[in-house]
């Protein structure tokens, strides 16, 4: 196992590195940390292309982070939020970074950097046991949880981000006219609907984390000070009446160069400070928070420590657990027989065990199945015909899937989508677009996804256990029925489905029932 793992968080604005060494009980011993204010997200439309020259930039960081982290012997994990995930052209600054940083990146979706920020905020402060929420403003978007202990009870993330509103409301950082009264009135509209929820009005604590919040804290700090800057912000409390006089200060000061002298102000935030701090103070005021405790950890020590977990954990451990409930959560939300594809998913997980020395596939792949077997069914909730479609939709655009990385959602979503009629095909648009290596997995889970779906084809039956065996050439998998049920129509239904798993295998398959 590696001394040091480090995470690069490429947002809309800067693209940040952690290096750090995580020792016992999961505490930070922070190696090394840079930033590089990029600005990904400063191309124009609305967050929908990312600029040649934005690109450059976000690659030679990336570069520079991939030295200092090779340097500490720390492997790379990587992710992109708002800025990346929205442009039409990602695909050039993922492929960049592969080839020319070394840098493998994934794209994660609002609701996991949402759960990733709140484990980094958690390893920050003390906040565990209370109902708290964490709110993280960025460059393209802002996320809001509402969580407990180990669980998330509310989750958004919301197009609106400090360099996202700069460009609609203050071009070139200027506070012109009713811009900030504009600026204020569209925030609040996005806004309205969150304060109202349950778990929200239940917050004891609110924590804020990124750039803006701290940018703010420090401003709040040298105006109750008198300058100076602090060691940490890291626990600092600010009141709303405060965010609200920092905003009055920055729309006061009409320019750019006039702001970047107010105290406490990074210089280099000057331009996107005012939209940043308008969407700070009406969210507190739209959350009914008054005041909010300061967090330097955020989404860059979630993802380290996400990292860290895959390494170190178990089947137990808690992504496991967190990736787990997310899926069955989604399944209880869409699919009207759970149960049912519960014991679809126990078939598959036995295939999956049985013929391990035929279809190459190891635990990471096994967890995918499982997911995906759990899921297959949750297109029924749009519609029965071409239910298989629609499960890959929900699966694709479901907000509910946490700890899975864009890239897994996809492969789960894929093997869910082939469950039944058509097997992968080059000229399915999803299917082609993957990697030659996530082709041959959804190929080999689906292959065994819809032999388990076959034998659980008559409802009511039980099977005890699956073995396989080579013989002659032929993989005979053998099916133990539990008590005397019904296998004609499972067996039947199996061996009908079984072409594209003898494809992956390689060899001819017989499923039948275990001679006594």
């Amino acid at each position: 196992m590696p001394d040091a793992l480090a995470a690069i968080d490429i947002g809309t604005n800067s693209i940040h590195l952690v290096v750090a060494r995580v020792g016992q009980e999961r505490r930070f011993e922070v190696v090394d940390r840079e930033k590089e204010m990029v600005r990904l997200g400063s191309g124009s439309g609305d967050m929908k292309h990312l600029e040649p020259d934005a690109i450059d930039r976000g690659i030679a960081a990336l570069a520079r982070f991939r030295t200092l982290a090779d340097s500490a012997n720390a492997p790379i994990t990587a992710v992109a939020t708002s800025a990346v995930r929205e442009a039409e052209n990602a695909h050039v600054f993922l492929e960049r970074a592969r080839e020319e940083a070394g840098v493998h990146v994934e794209v994660i979706s609002g609701y996991e950097e949402a759960r990733l920020i709140r484990l980094g905020v958690l390893q920050s402060l003390p906040i565990y046991e209370r109902q708290h929420l964490v709110i993280d403003i960025g460059g393209g978007s802002t996320e809001v949880v509402v969580g407990k202990g180990d669980e998330e009870l509310f989750v958004r993330s919301m197009r609106l981000g400090a360099l996202r509103l700069t460009r609609r409301f203050f071009p070139e950082g200027r506070a012109d006219g009713d811009a900030v009264d504009a600026c204020r009135k569209f925030v609040r509209a996005m806004l309205a609907t969150i304060g109202r929820d349950q778990a929200v009005a239940g917050v004891e604590v609110a924590a804020g984390s990124a750039g803006t919040a701290l940018s703010v804290g420090a401003m709040v700090h040298a105006a109750r000070s008198g300058g100076g800057s602090p060691k940490t912000l890291n626990g600092f409390e600010i009141e709303r009446e405060e965010v609200s006089a920092v905003v009055k200060r920055l729309a006061k000061a009409a320019t750019v160069e006039e702001r970047r002298k107010i105290p406490g102000l990074d210089p280099k935030r000057a331009d996107i400070a005012l939209a940043g701090t308008i969407l700070l103070d009406q969210a507190m005021r739209e959350l009914g928070l008054e005041r909010l405790v300061l967090s330097e950890y955020g989404l860059r020590e979630g993802v380290l420590l996400d990292a860290y977990e895959r390494l170190h954990g178990s089947a137990r451990h808690h992504l496991h657990d967190v990736r787990k409930r997310s899926v069955e959560h989604l399944a209880r939300l869409c699919d009207d027989d759970p149960e049912h594809s519960a014991e679809g998913t126990r078939l598959a997980l036995q295939l999956f065990d049985a013929l391990r020395s035929w279809h190459g596939l190891g635990d990471a792949e096994r967890e995918l199945l499982e997911a995906a077997a759990l899921l297959a069914n949750v297109g029924l909730f749009v519609s029965h015909s071409q239910h298989h479609r629609h499960s890959y939709y929900v699966i694709r655009n479901s907000e509910h899937l946490a700890g899975f990385t864009d890239h897994e959602i996809e492969i789960i979503a894929l093997v869910a989508r082939y469950h039944r009629k058509s097997t992968p095909r080059a000229k399915h648009p999803e299917f082609a677009a993957l990697a030659k290596s996530d082709q041959k997995t959804v190929r080999g889970l689906a292959a065994l996804l819809r032999v388990a779906v076959g034998l659980n084809r008559p409802r009511g039956l039980r099977i005890a256990a699956i073995e396989a065996a080579a013989r002659d050439g032929t993989i005979t998998i053998d099916v133990e029925p539990a008590g005397e049920a019904e296998t004609a129509l499972g067996l039947y239904t199996a061996n009908e489905r079984k072409g594209l798993l003898e494809e992956v295998v390689g060899r001819k398959i017989d499923v039948r029932v275990r001679n006594t």
